[in-house]
């Protein structure tokens, strides 16, 4: 009997089909791998499969059980980590825990064998606020929530999203320990490295299953998605300038005695793509707020776009483009919609703004969809429309944190194309990315580590000086050296 038995399932939103006649099974302890661009109905099948969902049409089991007219055993045996961070960011490590152990009738100390490899790599900040955790540190105590109490399947929908290279191989050593133990983990990832740890892989477009085999045999059957052609950097060299937009020199940002930002100093030209890279909790997210002026320095000083950041950061806030970790824009207005408002929040005239749109919309291919609400849309073209907004009044700079977080290889591309244009129009990049393939598209890279920046230079320059072969290993080389707790 197979742990998971997924027969002719099919769900539809209105005249949306989600899924479409579905059918595959998972071995028990198998790693199984869900895999798909934005919208092929993964998060869907994971929610039927955790019974948070009823199919339209078919059937499912999960460990023998049927997930309609079964769900609340079902519940009892499976472990579900949702795509973005669901625990209780005002509680803390240990108060979450508690929670989800209670959810099951169980307790830590009942559980703690089944979390202990995990759990004990946090348990000594257990009286910290869950939100205060960096990006993997969030990882493991959703992981030990999910498994305490010892469920037999694990459901993973992109678990690793926003965290950076070193702790996604450190989740997913964790992964290959917890299959050790005969657990059955179903997961969705948009990483190619975590894909090719999976036994088998099903592949799913447009809610239809295209295929299920090896990983090799997947992404070599699907290539044109997966690994789409290398962009080419056109008439980049043409468009850099000297003239610096940025100007930092020895900035510090300390809260109390821990210096999140310790005495960096850089510049970046105008037209360049800067990539501005680190592990989770290095100081980036809060060297870039310092920039964008949404939080001043303790100590040093900088210029954005000619404005000082300590006595002129309204001004700065006015030539600058900026689009958050998180999807910022309003989900209840249209494409159209969003322009438009946007477009008056940054002072342009309506026949400005009515222009741009058309011209933004034909950009991106979105004519047809200018009325469509935002919220309806796949996270690809969101992000996509996010990062057009940002640029939609053609500021000095683009600050661009995360961008492209859990979106497929295909859709990613598309972004860069996006963003080459921009920078190619003379707009400044300045990215964080924990996609080591896209920092090879910066024309320079900085890397953060223990709040002061450890190398800088073009990606060539890094891995020359480093003798590493990728980005990947030059990320991973400099941040195995921090020394504070990553938390």
């Amino acid at each position: 009997m197979y742990m998971i038995a997924v027969n002719n399932i099919s769900k539809s939103y209105g005249n949306v089909m989600a899924l479409s006649d579905v059918s595959f099974s998972v071995d028990k302890g198998e790693l199984f791998g869900l895999i798909g661009p934005d919208g092929a109905g993964k998060t869907t099948l994971f929610r039927i499969l955790c019974t948070l969902l009823l199919p339209d049409a078919g059937e499912a089991t999960v460990d023998g059980l049927d997930v309609v007219r079964q769900m609340r055993k079902i519940r009892q045996r499976v472990g579900y980590m949702p795509g973005r961070f669901s625990l209780y960011q005002d509680l803390t490590v240990e108060e979450n825990l508690q929670f989800f152990a209670t959810l099951f009738n169980t307790t830590i100390d009942e559980g703690y064998e089944s979390i202990k490899a995990i759990y004990s790599q946090i348990e000594r900040f257990r009286d910290r606020k869950a939100g205060a955790l960096s990006g993997g540190m969030k990882q493991k105590l959703a992981l030990s929530c999910a498994l305490v109490h010892q469920p037999s399947v694990l459901f993973l929908d992109e678990p690793t999203t926003g965290v950076d290279p070193v702790s996604r191989k450190e989740f997913w050593e964790m992964l290959a320990m917890l299959k050790e133990r005969g657990i059955t983990i179903v997961a969705a990832t948009p990483y190619l490295d975590e894909v090719r740890q999976c036994e088998r892989v099903a592949f799913l477009k447009e809610g239809r299953l295209l295929g299920v085999d090896t990983p090799e045999v997947i992404l070599d059957r699907f290539a044109s998605i997966f690994t789409p052609p290398v962009i080419e950097r056109h008439n980049r060299g043409n468009m850099r300038q000297e003239e610096n937009v940025i100007d930092v020199s020895h900035l510090v940002k300390a809260f109390g005695a821990f210096r999140a930002v310790d005495d960096i100093s850089f510049s970046v030209r105008r037209g360049e793509i800067f990539g501005f890279l680190g592990a989770n909790g290095a100081g980036k997210t809060t060297a870039m707020h310092i920039l964008t002026g949404l939080n001043q320095p303790t100590s040093g000083s900088g210029k954005v776009a000619g404005y000082d950041i300590r006595t002129e950061y309204e001004e700065i806030k006015k030539h600058i483009g900026y689009m958050s970790q998180k999807f910022s824009l309003y989900e209840d207005l249209t494409v159209a919609e969003n322009f438009r408002l946007f477009g008056g929040i940054y002072g342009m005239r309506d026949d400005d703004i009515s222009h741009k749109t058309e011209i933004f919309l034909e950009r991106l291919h979105f004519a047809e969809h200018r009325n469509d609400l935002v919220g309806s849309l796949p996270l690809g073209w969101k992000q996509k429309l996010a990062f057009s907004v940002a640029i939609f009044h053609e500021p000095d700079i683009v600050f661009l944190d995360e961008p492209t977080g859990g979106v497929d290889p295909a859709t990613r591309q598309q972004f860069w194309e996006l963003i080459y244009d921009a920078a190619n129009r003379g707009i400044t990049v300045f990215v964080t990315t924990h996609y080591m393939d896209e920092a090879e598209y910066c024309d320079r890279i900085s890397i953060m580590v223990d709040g002061k920046i450890s190398a800088l230079g073009t990606p060539g320059e890094l891995k020359a000086n480093l003798n590493q072969p990728d980005m990947d290993h030059v990320f991973t080389y400099l941040a195995r050296k921090a020394k504070r707790e990553q938390i």
